[in-house]
């Protein structure tokens, strides 16, 4: 097999040996490990169609993997081929009168947007590790980000995808210019973990930078009343472009590390809100979102005064997750939805199940639609602390489901989630996902044992991936 892919991508680009293959061993998600049998990393749409014709050939199972900054062990390949899309970095055309672009899966998220904004465009899903995640992996996740709750996640942004079938063959799903008539495949792939097949080109839709954009600071004695304010500015009727939480853990891990913002560290949690659009009335939203958070009672609510105000308050939210490393050796950061009007009460759950596991849970999350990242800090090399950490997420994430929620809002399911699919689908639910897949895959050959659990697909399944 190493022969046979060097001679489509080249000796260098096949790596077989064990200190090459360690930086593909796990992803975002620590607790996780599982090293590939290879690992061969494609230069352009020829090779990797050619290396996926390869493997259907001989009827290998393979792993497609971006820049490993998934959070739920969804990239890792556990004896099988993993395909590194991380070459595939052309940005290949930006149409700003129509307001696309089509890139290939590597091209880094960030650098769209910095690629764009000379045409005064944007793309919009700014996941926190948007400096390193890429578009193909956000494909694959539906990745959001904090403005997601004006913008969308990723799969309101994406019109087309051409996408090469585990069996080889190429298709196109979608159109950039308009609907399609039948069925939406192209919803079905985004979202689809890399189990439908690998998208070698995709074009997004991009849109204009808003006119004037303001960001405000409110600070909260409890996280009670700030999960208050968030409902109370939802009802206001006025769609903020983000609305961030985090609590006093995060704040203090933030404000001690080299992404302090300035946030008041004796602050029970804060509100990151930020409004943005045409410059007139915008004003009157922020005074309507500032009054909603003092009778909700904020002690204070603070205007960024400037950009650079702006971004520092943004780098302090996009880098908590970097912030906490200060904390423990790892780091769980955990992805469940509730309903925003349950967000007080699963705090609070949370709070209690997170003292009888002994265990530190820093909460920074994307308040506006609910979706909650609860993140614990805890060596792995130590077994009881993990047994305590993995005990406290599980009852964390049936907290969430017994609150109406569901498991994942934009880490997706992978690994880490499969033994919660169970109590949120019921067994015809995960059989038509089945089905769905095996329209794709009929093989099981594309990211083999994610997403939907081995005894309901009775799919092919590597030996699991050790958890630590």
């Amino acid at each position: 097999m190493r022969e046979r892919l060097a001679a489509i991508v080249g000796p260098r680009w096949v790596k077989t040996r064990r200190p090459e293959l360690a930086p593909y061993d796990a992803d975002g998600l620590p607790g996780y490990h599982a090293t590939p049998s290879l690992a061969v990393l494609p230069g352009t749409r020829a090779e990797l169609i050619a290396v996926v014709a390869e493997l259907a050939r001989t009827g290998t199972p393979f792993v497609p993997r971006g820049a490993g900054t998934g959070l739920s062990g969804g990239a890792l390949a556990t004896q099988v081929v993993l395909i590194g899309l991380n070459r595939l970095t052309r940005i290949l055309d930006v149409d700003p009168v129509n307001r696309l672009a089509r890139v290939e899966p590597g091209v880094v998220n960030a650098r769209l947007s910095r690629e764009t904004e000379k045409f005064g465009l944007q793309y919009a899903p700014d996941p926190s590790s948007q400096t390193v995640c890429t578009i193909g992996g956000n494909v694959a996740e539906n990745a959001g980000g904090p403005h997601c709750l004006k913008y969308g996640v990723t799969l309101n942004h994406v019109l087309e995808c051409e996408v090469v079938l585990p069996d080889g063959s190429v298709t196109r799903l979608g159109n950039a210019y308009g609907d399609v008539d039948g069925y939406d495949l192209l919803g079905a792939f985004v979202g689809s973990e890399g189990c439908f097949g690998i998208a070698t080109e995709i074009v997004v839709r991009l849109v204009p930078l808003p006119d004037a954009v303001h960001t405000l600071l409110a600070d909260f004695p409890s996280v009670d009343s700030a999960a208050r304010a968030v409902s109370r500015i939802i009802a206001t009727g006025i769609v903020p472009a983000a609305l961030e939480m985090m609590d006093n853990a995060t704040i203090r891990a933030v404000e001690a590390s080299i992404y302090a913002a300035g946030y008041p560290v004796d602050a029970a949690a804060i509100l990151l809100c930020e409004v943005d659009g045409i410059a007139e009335g915008l004003e009157e939203d922020v005074a309507i979102i500032r009054q909603a958070c003092v009778e909700s009672g904020a002690r204070g609510v603070r205007i960024a005064t400037d950009a650079a105000d702006r971004s520092r308050l943004w780098q302090g939210r996009k880098k908590a997750f970097g912030a906490m490393g200060r904390l423990a050796p790892a780091l769980v950061v955990q992805d469940a939805v509730v309903p925003r009007t349950k967000l007080p009460e699963v705090l609070a759950r949370n709070h209690v199940i997170s003292e009888q596991h002994r265990v530190r849970v820093c909460n920074v999350f994307h308040a506006g639609d609910g979706n909650l990242h609860p993140n614990i800090a805890y060596n792995t090399t130590d077994p009881d602390e993990s047994a305590r950490v993995h005990a406290a997420m599980g009852e964390i994430m049936q907290a969430c489901i017994d609150a109406g929620g569901t498991i994942t809002g934009e880490h997706g399911v992978g690994l880490d989630k499969l033994p919660y699919m169970d109590a949120l689908f019921d067994a015809p639910s995960l059989d038509a996902m089945c089905r769905l897949r095996g329209v794709f895959d009929p093989e099981r050959r594309a990211n083999p044992g994610k997403v939907v659990p081995v005894h309901a697909c009775r799919e092919w399944h590597a030996t699991p991936a050790g958890r630590a």
